[in-house]
C-alpha cells in the first residue's frame, strides 16, 4: 500500500507538470489526456489514504 501510495503520488506531480508543459506548447489533446489521468491517480491516492487509515495492510 506504501508504494502504491508513493507512485500515485508521483504520477500526480508528474503528469500535472507534463500536461502544463503540453498546454504551454499548445499540445491540447496531450494536455487533456495527462490531465485526467492526474485525476484518476488523485481518486486513487485518496482511496489509498483511506484504505491505510481504516488499518488494511500494507
Amino acid at each position: 500500500m506504501t508504494l502504491r501510495l508513493w507512485l500515485a503520488g508521483f504520477g500526480v506531480v508528474f503528469n500535472g507538470v507534463a500536461a502544463w508543459l503540453c498546454v504551454r506548447a499548445d499540445l491540447t489533446w496531450l494536455a487533456v489526456l495527462l490531465g485526467v489521468l492526474a485525476v484518476v491517480l488523485v481518486v486513487d491516492f485518496a482511496w489509498v489514504v483511506h484504505r491505510k487509515r481504516r488499518g488494511d495492510p500494507g
